[in-house]
């Protein structure tokens, strides 16, 4: 599990930095030299101090699942055992490859995980091969995103406005 950290200072040039780049990961140190009115030099010095202190975390890609072959996303709700050591459980549930995400949460169940599957059989394969043969798993309940929404790039909504207002 991450290790909460404090948080970095950042300027108004680190938090352009950090939406520019949420916009396009691709984008060279030169064309975002070029956009803020910096040498790219200046721009490199920043990114390599935002990586260095862990607020950027790395690049990726984003994939369009259905195309990839797996069209359904899954939310599975699980309790765990009484007393069993949720770590463990973590532990074995972060061996699934669908498993996109997982969540450790409060209120009556323990922990919230969002799979990608092909269709319903591989979510039962999933389910009762996988999943239900774990040690301390106690219950599961599952839904089916009927629909999902373009994600939203939160770096540019939440970083574009000035420390302290609203954004």
């Amino acid at each position: 599990m991450p290790v909460p950290v404090p948080p970095v200072p950042l300027d108004d040039v680190d938090r352009q930095i950090l939406v520019l780049l949420s916009q396009d990961s691709r984008r060279s140190q030169r064309a975002l030299a070029r956009e803020l009115g910096m040498s790219a030099p200046a721009v490199g010095e920043r990114i390599a101090r935002l990586e260095r202190l862990g607020v950027i975390q790395g690049y990726g890609v984003r994939v369009n699942w259905s195309a990839a072959g797996y069209p359904m996303t899954v939310y599975l709700i699980i309790t765990a055992v009484q007393g069993y050591q949720q770590q463990d459980l973590v532990e074995q549930l972060a061996l699934i490859p669908e498993l996109e995400a997982l969540d450790i949460v409060t209120g009556a169940m323990d922990m919230l995980a969002r799979l990608r599957v092909r269709d319903h059989q591989h979510l039962r394969q999933l389910l009762m091969d996988c999943i239900w043969q774990i040690e301390g798993v106690q219950r599961t309940e599952t839904a089916l995103s009927l629909v999902e929404i373009e994600p939203k790039n939160l770096v540019a909504d939440l970083l574009s406005a000035p420390p302290g207002e609203p954004a």
